[in-house]
């Protein structure tokens, strides 16, 4: 129950009145987002205008224009701080009056029309934008940043970009949340693929649940003891950052929270100097063939912002395959 559900109902119902009196009043007068889009629009170079000579002030578009933003007394003036380039006037228009104009400096000699759809226009622009991205990325390990860790049982990674519905089930399912949608680090095919970032969340040991609920096969459902096996990367440490190297200290966490049966992390005895003479600092070293790259030793580093020791694509198993 909600002390003020009969308040926010009441104005939902007074915003439905207005729009009955006069179409898209939200978006025309309330909406902060139209109040921007038109200060933004108003010096438009590429808005839509009328081709006057040619208009015979039919009336169509005026009355299919959903903001209201056709005027003049023959209704041959578009406001460019109203249009939303919705194009319904455009598709009104049977003689095709109503277009972009190239930009001209004279009002009594305005520039063509160009030949500019809606569907052109966002289509030349998103190719334009998005195609440098995705040439020559997709599924070229090669490319990949060495810190891109698919989850355990994650197909080769074409096989694996064609599969993923980027339904983001196994992000939701993530124990630790350590899995996060993938940017543009894939290209932009790979957008919203998940991946593990380790500095955020590990990838549980005994955890299987972001196969059991990948609806294509793009993350193999595997059973613990085969989950336990499979290697997503290895751990590489970071000497200029780790405790144990930098001074006199000494630091285990890595190898405390390693799960493996055999420790993949384990520590050598260095004999440092100190301000008080010599001592031993155990310092970590990763055995490369016991590590399956599950990344709670990244996790748990004590150190803040970056971890002394990351996860990379190394070793993978599915690179093997």
């Amino acid at each position: 129950m909600f002390r003020y559900t009969a308040l926010f109902l009441g104005l939902f119902l007074v915003i439905v009145l207005l729009e009955m009196g006069e179409r898209r009043f939200w978006c025309r007068n309330l909406c902060p987002l139209g109040a921007l889009l038109g200060l933004v629009s108003a010096r438009n170079p590429l808005g839509l205008s009328v081709d006057r000579p040619g208009c015979t002030a039919c009336g169509k578009c005026p009355t299919t224009c959903r903001m209201g933003a056709i005027e003049g007394e023959a209704r041959q003036s578009i406001r460019k701080r109203d249009c939303i380039l919705c194009y319904d006037c455009v598709g009104a228009c049977d003689d095709r009056f109503i277009g972009h104009r190239v930009p001209s400096g004279s009002l009594d000699h305005p520039g063509p029309f160009l030949p500019l759809t809606r569907r052109a226009f966002l289509g030349t622009v998103g190719t334009g934008l998005f195609l440098p991205l995705a040439v020559g990325r997709t599924a070229r390990p090669d490319t990949l940043p060495a810190t891109l860790i698919r989850p355990p049982g994650a197909a080769a990674e074409d096989r694996f970009l064609a599969l993923c519905l980027r339904c983001g089930e196994c992000m939701r399912v993530c124990l630790t949340n350590g899995l996060q949608p993938t940017l543009f680090e894939a290209g932009v095919e790979g957008m919203w693929t998940p991946r593990l970032i380790s500095r955020i969340g590990y990838c549980e040991y005994s955890c299987t649940l972001c196969g059991q609920v990948c609806p294509t096969g793009a993350i193999a459902h595997l059973d613990t003891v085969t989950k336990r096996r499979v290697t997503i990367g290895t751990a590489v440490i970071d000497k200029n950052r780790c405790i144990p190297f930098v001074k006199p200290e000494q630091c285990i966490v890595c190898e405390e929270h390693c799960p493996t049966p055999r420790k993949a992390i384990v520590f050598d005895d260095v004999m440092v100097s100190t301000p008080e003479g010599t001592a031993v600092v155990k310092q970590p070293r990763v055995i490369e063939n016991l590590c399956i790259g599950c990344g709670i030793c990244e996790t748990k580093c004590p150190l803040e912002s970056d971890s002394a020791i990351i996860i990379v694509r190394d070793g993978e198993d599915r690179a093997k395959s």
